[in-house]
């Protein structure tokens, strides 16, 4: 008589579930996140939001500082996903920074009635050196690095000036977005998607480089005799 034995789950399968719950909780936390900040993420709370054990939520990242790190990543991830990979294929130059800010103005659009992790993380860690604060400043500086690789990207195209500061534009670009943030979630105020957009437009024209009116296309020769009557 043989003894009956339990049912073995291949491992890869095991893998792939294991890797569906830690993505479901990596969603509840990022949404936790938003809302209360990486430092209102806690063991204990998610667990209570994706109705998981504390140990089972602990089985996935270990301690708290290693979820806060997780949802940094995590959130880094899907800004690449939404605003970096489609604005660079777009045409090298300006047509690509344009782009960028665009999606990057879209993003925040959609984050005003939750938050920047980005930004409530930097008010958070600002003054707390740890793990958790260089993971959202490595994140923070890649994103800057291809801004900047962008501006500089438009000189050699010849869309900007050869003696434009990139590290200056991308300051007053940086800028725009923190005053949107400032403006629209703090004082409540109207119109500052536009403002943002305005003000993109003037930090690239003390830069942009003018055709020549010889470069400018000739007026039709029909167009041109209606205008002189």
């Amino acid at each position: 008589m043989s003894i009956a034995r339990p049912a073995v789950q291949p491992l890869s399968r095991t893998l792939h579930k294991g890797q569906q719950t830690r993505a479901a909780i990596l969603d509840a936390a990022l949404g936790l996140a938003s809302h209360m900040g990486l430092e209102g993420l806690s063991i204990g709370a998610l667990a209570e939001v994706t109705q998981m054990s504390k140990s089972g939520v602990f089985a996935h990242f270990g301690s708290r500082e290693e979820l806060q790190i997780s949802v940094i990543r995590e959130y880094h991830a899907r800004f690449e996903e939404e605003v970096f990979f489609p604005s660079i294929r777009e045409p090298r130059g300006l047509p690509r920074l344009r782009a960028l800010f665009e999606r990057w103005i879209r993003r925040v659009s959609i984050e005003l009635d939750s938050g920047c992790i980005y930004i409530s993380g930097a008010v958070e860690f600002d003054d707390r050196p740890g793990p958790v604060r260089d993971a959202l400043a490595t994140m923070v500086r890649t994103w800057h690095a291809a801004l900047e690789r962008a501006i500089l990207a438009a000189v050699d195209a010849g869309h900007l000036r050869p003696d434009t500061d990139a590290g200056q534009m991308l300051f007053e670009i940086h800028g725009l977005i923190l005053a949107l943030h400032h403006d629209a979630r703090f004082l409540r105020n109207d119109g500052v998607l536009e403002r943002a957009r305005i003000g993109f437009q003037r930090v690239l024209r003390d830069s942009e480089i003018v055709p020549a009116a010889d470069d400018q296309p000739s007026m039709p020769p029909a167009r041109a005799a209606r205008r002189s009557r």
